[in-house]
């Protein structure tokens, strides 16, 4: 995959940022009054990976005016070597705009996670083509790759039509691009139609498309994979043929990819992966991984593939690469993974859980 050679910028994304508070010692929400919290959004979640590995991250996106939430985020960014463009616009009173809040707790055993989003005055919602030079950024910065999520994607119509005018703007320029689908029942609600439109010619649009059988069938109608039981192996076979007819809706597509996931318990899954290119596909067979906090698991998977796809890897290494950076988000409390370098990404492939002194 070929890229912009002397681009300023790795990798840019438009998220709407929000936060996520999490129980502590993995508390259920209504019965905790101890909380951590951090900046998020599923995009961020991706840009960390080649951020944390020294790229060039750059994320697109709106701020309350004199919010200190809004002043969190951006240290939080700072801190993960993330640059932001961010236009701020003022609070409008206390029923104003508002950085969304993820509250979520990390479940144990049997116990599963819940998550509950709180969006009223979603100041990212906002986000418009309008808020950013992006003559500025394609032209004199240039950019390699652009990541969209479907869930800033959904998350409005104003968002919606943003994605898809940046997404054309990056394929006029030469750039390249990502799109998980991350389908989600409750942005579509109403809009179904509409969005199924703009997430087709998104996809139309794509150098690499990321989706499960969900994202797949119910945002782009391709037809999804054949009831394999619970027992993922079995499903492998079609989990391809899904892939393959995805090729046949959406030829200008380079790479098809897909995370696999069976949950045994809230901390412990069994985590495999298809990617498909050139005809071929590569696959790591599921294999079970401990868990501690499962949420970002998908968009560590996302990053690290991009990551190493920047990289110049072939596909058979940038998947594993992006299997081990899902097992890394898994790993922690936080939503996103830091790799502190590209070899720790490759021991926890190869199964090495040595000391390193």
């Amino acid at each position: 995959m070929d890229f912009i050679k002397d681009a300023q910028i790795d990798i840019l994304s438009p998220s709407s940022m929000g936060v996520r508070i999490t129980p502590l010692d993995r508390g259920s929400v209504h019965n905790s009054y101890l909380f951590r919290m951090q900046a998020t959004s599923a995009e961020t979640n991706v840009l960390n990976i080649p951020a944390s590995l020294g790229m060039k991250a750059v994320v697109l996106t709106k701020f309350v005016k004199d919010s200190p939430i809004a002043t969190f985020i951006k240290n939080e960014l700072r801190k993960r070597n993330i640059e932001y463009i961010g236009k701020e616009i003022n609070q409008d009173g206390p029923w104003g705009f508002r950085h969304q809040f993820n509250i979520a707790d990390s479940g144990f055993g049997l116990k599963a996670p819940r998550v509950c989003n709180d969006r009223a005055g979603e100041v990212g919602r906002t986000i418009s083509y309008e808020d950013f030079d992006l003559d500025e950024i394609f032209k004199n910065r240039k950019v390699k790759i652009v990541h969209v999520s479907g869930l800033i994607a959904a998350l409005s119509e104003t968002t919606s039509n943003f994605c898809l005018k940046l997404v054309k703007k990056a394929k006029e320029n030469g750039s390249k691009v990502s799109f998980d689908i991350n389908y989600r029942a409750s942005f579509w609600k109403n809009r179904e139609e509409e969005l199924s439109h703009i997430f087709k010619e998104i996809a139309n649009l794509s150098d690499i498309l990321i989706g499960n059988e969900e994202d797949f069938q119910l945002a782009l109608g391709v037809k999804g994979p054949e009831d394999g039981g619970k027992d993922l192996t079995n499903k492998i076979d079609s989990f391809k043929e899904m892939i393959k007819r995805m090729t046949n809706e959406y030829p200008n597509c380079e790479i098809f990819a897909t995370t696999l996931r069976e949950v045994i318990s809230a901390n412990t899954h069994k985590w495999g992966a298809i990617a498909y290119q050139d005809n071929k596909f590569n696959i790591i067979e599921p294999k079970e991984i401990d868990v501690l906090d499962r949420i970002g698991g998908g968009d560590g998977f996302v990053g690290g593939l991009i990551y190493a796809l920047l990289k110049g890897y072939p596909l058979e290494k940038s998947i594993n690469i992006g299997w081990a950076s899902g097992v890394l988000a898994c790993s922690g409390l936080d939503d996103f993974a830091s790799p502190i370098d590209e070899k720790q990404l490759t021991s926890i492939f190869e199964g090495n859980a040595r000391v390193v002194r």
